[in-house]
């Protein structure tokens, strides 16, 4: 068997392995995680450009229109609603002849009143008009143009205050009332010659 003999200055490479992992790992502990350039570029990259486009992005969906409405799956109703009218304004014409009690009742009530529909007095039926015109006129009034029971305001229809009233004496009438028939207000410009 032979043997060599090694100088002491050279030392063994188990031993210069064990010096050289350990000197490694102690390197490591001191660096960061950015060995390259090219690792460099691409973290300044994402550290500054990428939130810049980030923030763009989300500015333009922001100020951008084609979003769907908050909690409504029909945008157009939903922008409605928000946007209704508080109140409203009908121009009519002034100077229309306004209809009798007759006319208006055969346009607007002979539906429900001539064949006793929900609950309406049939029309000429005196003993289903009786307690109603015991009430009165202006309470048979008041519920005919705000409405009661299965009634609408105004029958349903689109009248003037006025019409509806002759609308009511007529039907009252009918039932054994004797209630005088409303005249039309006289126009202001009327009223001051």
């Amino acid at each position: 068997m032979v043997t060599a003999i090694i100088p002491a200055e050279f030392p063994s490479p188990r031993r210069q392995d064990k010096k050289t992992m350990s000197d490694n790992l102690h390197e490591e502990d001191h660096t960061g995680p950015i060995k390259t350039p090219k690792q460099l570029l691409i973290t300044v990259f994402l550290s500054f450009v990428a939130p810049v486009f980030i923030i763009i992005g989300l500015v333009y969906y922001v100020t951008s229109g084609n979003k769907p409405a908050v909690g409504a799956a029909n945008a157009d109703k939903a922008v409605a609603q928000r946007i209704q009218k508080a109140g409203a304004v009908e121009v009519r014409d002034a100077n229309r002849e306004m209809k009798s009690g007759e006319e208006v009742f055969k346009a607007q009530c002979t539906a429900c009143h001539n064949a006793g529909v929900a609950g309406a007095p049939k029309f000429g039926d005196a003993a289903a008009w009786a307690p109603r015109i015991a009430t009165g006129y202006p309470a048979l009034l008041n519920s005919a143009l705000k409405g009661k029971g299965a009634m609408a305001a105004q029958g349903g229809g689109n009248l003037d205050d006025v019409e509806v009233g002759r609308a009511v004496a007529y039907m009252a009438n009918a039932g054994g009332g004797k209630f005088e028939e409303p005249k039309a207000a006289a126009p202001a410009a009327a009223a001051s010659k």
